[in-house]
């Protein structure tokens, strides 16, 4: 990931997906490489290599550093390949090793690389010794029980070296990391399931809840409307019994009448009360206050949406899939 003339740097990810952070600038100097090996689970690795890091004022066409301590924040293990070829050890990229360092010291693996070019084994102790001692200056990364295993990809044409190759250290470390993540993707995906059952339970019960709503609201509404509709019936009728009783027993019938009459007896009785002068304002206010009732019953019987039978099932349907099928899947 990082590369200097001592040191390459690279950080493995299991999965790397898209984020916002790594934008125009970047993802114009990315390039990608597909192995279809399946040696050693090598088709769950993403390997991602930084553009190397020299101290001076060379310039990149984007932010190099924050790029990097992004891809730290995502990665599952960050390997810092020490090239004893130069024996020497970037300042900025010691930097942004030690930032890595001290949010995921957990994940951080050192190990020298090219071991086997680094001459005899007074040599590749003296080159091992020199990078211990320039890391350990650095309080972000003085620990104890500092490892750094030696590493190199053999040659068929080279000659056997006596070096120790713990190469396969490494991929015995990256084995181990993707168990382990395949293991907490599947210890989540029995909460997600969970958390989706318990989600679709929340909306269902929810919507339940608004229907009940609902219903009470048209209740309210069909009352609101049924007394703004009676009331100003009512005194009509008592307006024209007490007023027009001739013409009331023409239109309904002297039976009906009489009936009416005898029900709606002290109602028409306050109508004579009334001055001539004043029954027709008495009467707009009777159309004025069934005309409140009626827009009373309209906002009263307002509605909120629920599911239909449709979209509930379905809903359902979701939740029984991922309880029976999805979670069961788990081994």
């Amino acid at each position: 990931m990082f590369e200097s003339r001592a040191m390459q740097h690279y950080i493995y990810i299991p999965i790397l997906s898209p984020s916002e952070k790594l934008k125009v600038g970047v993802t114009d100097y990315l390039t990608t490489e597909i192995s279809t090996s399946k040696q050693k689970r090598f088709s769950l690795v993403t390997f991602v290599d930084s553009p190397g890091l020299v101290d001076g004022d060379m310039k990149y066409p984007f932010d190099v550093n924050k790029s990097i301590l992004w891809l730290g924040d995502q990665a599952d293990l960050i390997f810092v390949f020490f090239d004893p070829i130069g024996q020497a050890l970037c300042k900025r990229t010691l930097n942004l090793v030690e930032q890595l360092n001290h949010k995921h010291a957990d994940r951080m693996k050192f190990y020298l690389s090219k071991a086997d070019e680094a001459g005899h084994e007074s040599d590749r102790q003296r080159v091992m010794m020199q990078i211990v001692q320039e890391l350990c200056k650095r309080p972000g990364l003085n620990r104890t029980g500092f490892d750094m295993p030696t590493i190199y990809i053999p040659s068929m044409n080279q000659k056997a070296s006596r070096c120790a190759n713990q190469i396969e250290d490494v991929c015995k470390e990256i084995e181990k990391t993707i168990n382990q993540t395949i293991q907490n993707t599947l210890n989540s995906l029995e909460k997600d399931c969970d958390q989706i059952a318990c989600m679709v339970d929340e909306k269902v019960q929810k919507d339940s809840a608004v229907y009940s709503q609902n219903i009470r609201a048209r209740f309210r509404g069909a009352a609101f409307g049924f007394f703004g509709m009676l009331l100003p019936f009512l005194l009509l009728m008592t307006y024209l019994l007490s007023t027009q009783p001739k013409s009331v027993k023409k239109m309904l019938g002297e039976k009906l009448s009489d009936t009416l009459l005898i029900y709606l007896g002290p109602l028409a009785r306050l109508w004579q009360s009334i001055p001539q002068d004043y029954s027709m304002y008495v009467l707009f206010a009777i159309l004025g206050v069934a005309f409140i009732m009626l827009i009373i019953a309209k906002f009263a019987s307002r509605t909120k949406p629920t599911f239909s039978r449709k979209q509930k099932k379905h809903l359902l349907e979701i939740q029984d899939y991922v309880q029976k099928v999805v979670k069961s899947k788990k081994p």
